[in-house]
């Protein structure tokens, strides 16, 4: 029926499109049904239908009547699915008909019309791929498939196009079968040779050359196509620009054009670089160079073919509209097969040809969604290559590719029969799942199931069994602990509570695996039941018996399982419950079973009991590790103080097992080592010793230390060390860590000195009875040279925190006087054994620190207590110490040279890449959180050798190795053949030692071993060599900076510091990741790269204390500076880890010190870098600034540098801008006060740090040190923001400064009235500086803002400064900083200057000081000008500017007039003397009369002002720098009023001057005189009159005329214009009055 109706909807002419379509959707089903009864059926029929229309009984009938009815196959998806799926069917009756149908379909042209067989070939183009897959000589099928391609009258018209046709005979190059492969070299040999210019191309084609290439695509190794999707540009675009254009360019060598070629092939693997070649038209450059090659003379551009072809491929790969492109052109498919053929013999090229041909001759079939159910005719253009399996199978591919539709992509899933429902699997499903629904959830449902009255509500079928219920109750977990907690209750026996702890296991174990971080359903559960109860029985007496022993090793068991579980988020309850457990006082059954008592060890115990008492110990010792480990996460005060008392008791507790032994018979070892792995979580956190009431800290810390000396002697020093048995491996490895760890507890908790002594062992063997006994730290010596790394690590650890004090270093140093080389000599050769790991060569590193810090003298000083290192020539005789000696160490050593090399091989990426180590699977001991090992899991990296000299569960350092021959050698190992040329410095070697060597003492088996290796340099070396080089330079800063500098030392460090590691740990931590471990190892690269940027940070600051130039260079200044700034905006909001936040805090820290000295010390350099780094990421910057700011309580020292770096950073621009405004600012970078101003960042920003840094300023005391350095950042905000000045107004800071004045003035007046106390003492200087800072904070927000003048007018400053004047006067930085505020408050602003002439409202103080409060505070100001003494010239210049912005208010003007103060200018005393200047104060004077000038009132004043004018004349004869004609301007503005001419004019002599002017050889005199004799002459006849005086007239001719001659363009310049306009209109005006 179906096939019937399909044949009818496709013969219909009028069938509709969509009907179609959906039949041919059945179709397609019906072919690729899963039913192979169906798919027979379905592939029969069509067969029948075929052979119906196609077969050779109708050869009589009309053709067209007839060749309609296999149109429902003409389709491409229904010939991919025969040709794909059909043929390969297993069943012998599909693939049969398949290839029937296919057959009739090829051969069956003469009985199709012309349009049926032209519909027939196109709908077979796009399948032609994976039909030729089938092609064959011996098999009819085959052989039509063969028919397609050749080219002869067999195929006549109507066959395939010339392309396609060529594409079809390459295709058969790939094939399996040879003899296929051998027809169609045959046929590509027509379309060689008939090509165009065949004759003038390579190769010459002939029989030769094709037999011997009929394998030549059959590749041993294929090529993988994928390429890279990073997140991130590797290489900068402008960098693959300049590759390109070095490759295309014509001009380049043809070596160096290769080269590039190499390397555009090896960026072109990130895909992101793909858009930068498609704008360089790469393509058609490549494909004229195979053309050029094919030519006659190709030979010369042969090196450039291979990475063309690789860069074709890759272009082609990732983009699909050049490969369909490229796929149409059948010329390139012929360049690429003649250059293969010349290529015959290289296998790399012919492979890169035969990827090319996959990409290009499989286009068609290498998108999936061509063959989707969807009925759009638009081809998919998807980036993804991909073939068909098919494909794969049929083809011999020269390509690794990703493959698709492995089932045909019409293909149907069809669902379970009825049958199935009916087994008992599903049923039991079914039924449960019911009930689980029925009655909402587990708890409803088990309650129904307990409770006495069942309601029978459904069939039988769906009710729970017995074991369903059973199941439930198991499963569930909250039904599950219950029932688990009722059985110990009523548990009879031992066994039965063993059982019921060991069921609580499996749910703690379940939550495990659900592989959730927070808290599991077993947790949660836990925390709501009643337990504690349950369990406290067992925990509060001793076992009696082996079974009690058994059974609370069960109980200890699964509460460190339920501490590990919670460890993210502990249970404060369940942590109080333990700890009053542990602290329990007769008996602490817990911590007793720790030691073993009396009656216990006295005891005949079989093998059995022993065991399980080593067994308790130990899970009690896990437990307790557990727990110790779980409270760094706590912050409860409760559980905190009882955890301080219970790590005392517990230290005491683990001293007294370390005195105890085990059985007789029983070595006890690996009791030992629990009780030191206890004891290294112990002393691990700060303050273990401080919390007991009977003992001192110190006290307990040297029992401690008596202890483990004993161990270490005992298992180490006495023993020869480990170096001939492994025996007390982990003991020496666990006590040199506690000894670590108490070393640093002792200098906490006395910090003297007078605990060193306790250190010391005796020297020497026991034997030597008469031999003295010298104490030192001599014991630590071989620990150093130990064959586990992480024995070096702890023992160089503790040689670093003993040298942390003076007395540690001279003991160290006195204990290797015996070593070859010394304490100095030993150090150092660790650091610089580059087959070292680096967690070792680190301490080494600190070691060398710490000695630095002592000083040293410059040479040999008897009896001083510090030498410093010293060494000694034996031929020579000369001994050198301190600071020389330590040159000729450093110099002998090459220890620059050393350094670079570690620089370069520095490792900055993820130290751990597979998160499934065996090591750190929680399934034993010593591998979970409680394993001592774990100390030291972020200090490894991926083994590259072989660790047979190592325990296999020992995550030691040295894995950090790898082959030798990955890394570059050009700095050997120490060796003497390695030394420097004999010089003066080479005659010094240390401690008598001609020859410098390694230390270390190594064995044939790991010397050999060391040789092939190399360590990875890690940034925490890093960072201790740049801690290291800072103290370096503080000892011999000029020697230091040189070897710097020679050596590249900072340009190298600098290189490594890449931000994009920061933020991509960042980005990382902030998604989810599989394992918990995996955010640690990213957690702990982040923190050792920020301690490497803290530690370069201060290296580099002190560079540039000591010499700039090395790092004010360019081309490391402008990296470093992006790097940090993209540093200080990396955001840790959603970081969960404390100490990674507090780690960027540091960082950020030191950043913002560094840029700080950088701006303070190289400003010129580095303003504008910086400005243009701050401007890329203002937002994102001010963020930062913002957080740092308001961390203020919490990190002050990070607020104080923000603060700070704000504050220099807007001084310095300031600077800049001063000295650069005459400049033009085109292409100058932004400024941040532009950025602060939102012209070029953003509002929201600006007004948030606005906010913030005034919050600040405000919510701190004021004798916090921060006060100040908030303060200084606020001024410099509002000197150059205006903004901020807005918001200052809108956050009343105008308002509050002004009762802060009125407030401090109280305070001082209070204090007056006390008798007896003196005013203004030391006592009170926090009054002036606060006075100081909000006056300097109201200067600044006045300054230029006629806004806030007005509300400070409104605040009424003028009354608050005139009631604090007597305390001015008193305090001559405060007078200062008054006058400064009182000049920015009038500059501009009329109405301020008015205000100073009311009176004061306030009370008046009669104080017997210099001077006392007036009616106005203008006469105060008139009253110290004239009586500042001389040598003030501060205040006189600040008093005469004040008093000049009030000379233009005419109220004040007023009020100077009637305090006849103008009658002290008259008093001056001019210089006697030829070429004199002016004295400052007439300098004052002087600007304060031309300010009056510039009204007619102040003109009136000044001439009114006996013999005011002669002074101005004899004034203007002497010289001054910044203002030498202010006379001049004088009488020019008095020349302008009516009123003033007559008087001007009655004095000669200053006409005389004037007209004077018009001779002087300074433009600007001949401008003044010019305007001035104009202005006097204008409209005043009598002025005429007085100057047609000959010489004046003269003078006014000779001067118009040189203008008119000299000054020809005078609109260029409108001074000059000006200058000649007056000119000519005072010739006018005396020529013609």
């Amino acid at each position: 029926m179906c096939h019937h109706a399909w044949l009818q909807d496709w013969k219909s002419a009028q069938a509709s499109p969509l009907l179609q379509g959906e039949s041919q959707k059945v179709f397609l089903h019906m072919l690729s049904h899963p039913l192979p009864q169906v798919k027979v059926e379905t592939y029969q029929c069509c067969l029948e239908i075929v052979k119906e229309c196609l077969g050779v009984q109708n050869v009589t009938k009309p053709v067209s009547s007839l060749c309609s009815g296999i149109h429902f196959l003409l389709h491409p998806k229904v010939l991919y699915e025969i040709s794909a799926f059909g043929i390969q069917e297993s069943k012998n009756e599909v693939n049969a008909a398949a290839k029937a149908i296919l057959l009739y379909l090829l051969q069956g042209r003469l009985m199709m019309t012309a349009l049926t067989w032209n519909k027939f070939i196109e709908s077979l183009a796009p399948v032609i791929p994976v039909l030729q897959g089938y092609a064959d000589t011996e098999d009819p099928l085959g052989n039509c498939i063969l028919l397609l391609s050749k080219v002869s009258s067999e195929a006549g018209e109507g066959a395939l196009p010339c392309t396609a046709r060529l594409k079809s005979v390459l295709r058969l190059l790939l094939v399996k079968k040879p003899s296929v492969r051998s027809l169609a070299l045959k046929l590509l040999a027509f379309h060689l040779t008939s090509e165009e210019g065949a004759d003038k191309k390579r190769p010459f084609i002939d029989a030769g050359v094709l037999s011997r290439v009929t394998n030549l695509f059959i590749v041993k190794k294929p090529i993988d196509l994928k390429l890279d999707d990073r997140r991130e540009l590797v290489i900068k675009l402008e960098t693959v620009k300049k590759v390109c254009d070095i490759f295309t360019s014509d001009d380049v060598d043809l070596v160096l054009r290769k080269s590039a070629a190499e390397q555009l092939a090896v960026i072109m693997q990130d895909i992101k670089m793909h858009t930068v070649v498609k704008k360089l038209c790469l393509v058609e450059k490549i494909i004229g160079h195979l053309n050029e090659f094919v030519g006659q003379d190709g030979e010369v551009i042969e090196c450039l073919i291979q990475p063309c072809l690789t860069l074709l491929r890759k272009v082609l790969y990732a983009d699909p509209v050049i490969r369909v492109s490229l796929s149409q052109q059948a010329s390139l498919l012929t360049l690429l097969l003649r250059v293969s053929l010349i290529f015959h013999e290289d296998c790399t090229v012919v492979a890169e040809v035969g990827a090319l041909f996959c990409l290009l001759l499989f286009d068609e079939v290498s998108r999936m969604d061509t063959w989707s159910d969807t009925l759009s005719d638009k081809p998919s253009l998807s980036s993804v290559f991909s073939l068909p399996v098919s494909v794969f199978r049929r083809y011999h591919l020269p390509v690794h590719v990703t493959g698709h539709h492995a089932v045909s992509p019409y293909s149907i899933v069809l669902p379970l029969p009825t049958e199935c429902l009916t087994l008992k699997p599903v049923s039991d499903m079914l039924r449960i799942a019911w009930n689980l629904a029925w009655y909402h959830g587990s708890d409803n449902l088990l309650k129904q199931m307990t409770s006495e009255a069942k309601i029978q509500e459904f069939l039988d079928t769906l009710q729970l069994s017995t074991e369903d219920i059973l199941a439930l109750k198991i499963t569930y977990t909250d039904s599950g602990l219950k029932d688990c907690l009722q059985s110990i209750i009523q548990a009879g026996g031992h066994r039965d509570v063993r059982a019921a702890i060991t069921r609580m296991s499996f749910y703690l174990l379940n939550d495990k695996l659900s592989l959730k971080d927070d808290i599991g359903p077993c947790g949660v559960t836990l925390k709501s039941l009643a337990w504690h109860t349950v369990l406290n029985r067992f925990l509060q007496v001793l076992p009696a018996c082996t079974e009690d022993e058994k059974l609370l090793i069960d109980i200890i068991h699964f509460l460190n399982k339920l501490i590990k579980e919670q460890r993210k988020n502990p249970s404060i309850e369940l942590l109080n419950w333990i700890l009053e457990l542990l602290l329990r006082h007769n008996p602490s059954p817990l911590l007793d079973l720790l030691v073993l008592t009396d009656s216990h060890a006295g005891e005949e115990t079989d093998d059995v009991r022993t065991a399980v008492r080593q067994q308790l110990q130990k899970e009690l010792i896990s437990l307790l590790n557990s727990l110790l480990l779980v409270f760094m996460t706590v912050s409860d005060r409760k559980c905190l103080e009882l955890f301080y008392v219970f790590q005392t008791q517990l230290s005491l507790k683990l001293l007294q097992c370390l005195r105890v032994t085990d059985a007789p018979h029983f070595y006890g070892l690996p009791s030992l080592e629990r009780t030191l792995a206890g004891m290294a979580h112990l002393t691990a956190f700060p303050g273990w010793s401080a919390h007991s009431p009977l003992s001192k800290p110190l006290e307990i810390c040297g029992k401690y230390l008596s202890g483990l000396l004993e161990v270490i002697t005992s298992f180490y020093v006495e023993r020869g060390g480990n170096a001939m048995s492994f025996m007390g491996k982990g003991v020496t490895k666990s006590t040199g860590l506690c000894l670590l760890h108490l070393s640093h507890e002792m200098i906490v908790q006395a910090p003297g000195s007078e605990w060193m002594p306790l250190w010391f062992l005796p020297l020497g063997s026991h034997s030597e009875e008469h031999a003295p006994t010298q104490q030192g730290l001599a014991w630590l010596i071989p620990l150093w040279v130990d064959r586990d790394p992480e024995v070096r690590f702890t023992s160089l650890g503790l040689g670093s925190a003993l040298t942390t004090i003076e007395a540690g270093c001279v003991a160290l140093a006195n204990s290797c006087q015996n070593i070859s080389g010394g304490l100095w000599g030993t150090v150092v050769n660790i650091l610089l054994d580059q087959s070292e790991c680096s967690l070792v060569r680190r301490e080494a590193a600190f070691i060398l620190q710490n000695l630095l810090v002592i000083p040293m003298p410059s040479e040999i000083i008897k009896d001083y207590t510090w030498q410093g290192p010293c060494v000694h020539d034996e031929d020579s005789g000369l001994s050198l110490s301190g600071k020389p000696a330590l040159q000729a160490l450093l110099y002998h050593c090459r220890f620059y040279e050393h350094l670079t090399h570690m620089v370069k091989h520095c490792y900055v990426g993820r130290y751990i890449f597979d998160f499934n180590f065996s090591a750190f699977t929680e399934t034993s001991e010593y591998s979970d959180l409680n394993g001592l090992d774990d100390s030291f899991k972020f200090w490894r990296a991926p083994s590259g050798t072989s660790t047979q000299d190592h325990e296999p569960s020992s995550l030691s350092t040295s894995e950090t190795m790898v082959a030798a021959s990955v890394v570059s050698s050009e700095i050997q190992p120490l060796l003497p053949s390695t030394l420097l040329p004999e010089t003066a410095l080479d005659q010094f070697v240390t401690q008598g030692q001609r020859e410098m060597r390694p230390v270390r003492p190594r064995d044939s088996l790991l010397s050999t071993s060391l040789n092939r290796q190399y360590v990875f340099v890690t940034p925490s070396l890093l960072s201790a060599v740049c801690s290291l080089l800072d103290n370096l330079l503080a000892v011999t800063p000029r020697d230091a900076a040189n070897a710097f500098q020679q050596a590249h030392l900072i340009e190298l460090l600098c290189s490594t510091v890449d931000a994009s590691l920061i933020e991509m740990c960042i980005q990382e931590l902030k998604t989810p990741l599989p394992l918990p471990s995996a955010v640690e190892h990213i957690q702990a690269q982040a923190s050792f790269f920020l301690e490497y940027l803290s530690s370069l940070s201060q290296l580099l600051k002190s560079c540039l204390l000591v010499e700039p130039k090395l790092v004010t260079q360019d081309e490391l200044l402008k990296p470093l500076i992006t790097n940090v700034i993209r540093v200080l905006i990396v955001c840790p909001k959603d970081v969960l880890d404390v100490q990674l936040v507090l780690a960027f805090y540091r960082t950020w820290t030191h950043l913002f010190d560094l840029l700080a000295t950088l701006l303070r010390k190289a400003g010129a350099v580095s303003l504008v870098p910086l400005t243009s780094a701050l401007a890329k990421h203002w937002e994102a910057v001010t963020d930062t600034l913002c957080r740092c700011v308001g961390l203020s309580f919490k990190c002050p020292a990070l607020t104080i540098a923000s603060l700070q770096f704000l504050s220099v950073l807007l001084a310095e621009e300031e600077k800049r801008r001063v000295q650069d405004k005459d400049k033009t600012n085109e292409g100058q970078a932004p400024t941040v006060a532009l950025l602060l101003d939102g012209t070029q960042g953003s509002l929201s920003s600006s007004e948030r740090l606005n906010e913030t840094i005034l919050q600040c300023y405000e919510g701190i005391s004021p004798k916090d040190v921060l006060k100040r350095v908030a303060a200084n950042a606020l001024l410099s905000l509002l000197a150059v923001s205006r903004r901020a000045q807005r918001h200052a107004l809108r956050s009343d800071l105008i308002e509050n400064c002004m009762e802060q004045m009125k407030h401090i003035n109280a305070q001082l007046n209070l204090d007056l009235l006390r008798p007896g106390k003196a005013v203004l003492k030391k006592k009170e200087d926090g009054f002036i500086k606060e006075l100081s800072i909000t006056m300097q904070l109201l200067r600044n927000c006045l300054y230029q803002n006629e806004e806030c003048k007005v509300a400070a007018l409104e605040a009424r400053l003028v009354p608050v400064l005139h009631s604090l004047w007597p305390w001015l006067l008193m305090e001559d930085s405060l007078m200062q900083i008054a006058l400064q505020l009182l000049c920015v408050y009038t500059a501009n602003f009329p109405a301020g200057c008015s205000s100073l002439c009311w009176s004061n409202y306030g009370q008046c103080i009669q104080t017997a000081h210099r001077g006392t409060p007036s009616s106005s505070l203008i006469l105060c100001i008139l009253k110290l000008a004239s009586q500042m003494p001389a040598e003030n010239t501060t205040i006189q210049q600040l008093v005469f500017m004040f008093l000049s912005n009030l000379a233009l208010s005419h109220d004040c003007k007023g009020v100077i007039q009637k305090s006849n103060f103008l009658q002290h200018f008259l008093s001056l005393t001019l210089p006697k003397g030829g070429n004199q200047h002016l004295s400052t104060v007439a300098i004052l004077w002087l600007k304060l009369l031309l300010n009056m000038s510039f009204g007619e009132d102040g003109q009136q004043m000044i001439l009114r002002l006996d013999g005011c004018l002669d002074l101005l004349i004899e004034m203007s004869k002497y010289k001054h720098k910044s203002s030498p004609h202010m006379p001049l301007l004088i009488f020019h503005n008095i020349c302008f009023s009516p009123a003033n001419k007559p008087k001007i004019l009655a004095n000669e002599k200053v006409v005389t001057l004037l007209a004077a002017c018009l001779e002087s050889e300074n433009q600007t005199a001949q401008r003044i005189g010019a305007a001035s004799l104009w202005a006097l002459t204008y409209n005043y006849q009598k002025a005429k009159a007085t100057l047609k005086n000959p010489s004046i007239k003269r003078k006014v001719d000779e001067a118009y005329s040189i203008a008119k001659r000299t000054l020809s363009n005078s609109e260029e310049n409108p001074l000059n214009s000006y200058y000649l306009k007056c000119l000519e209109n005072l010739v006018q005006l005396l020529n013609y009055s």
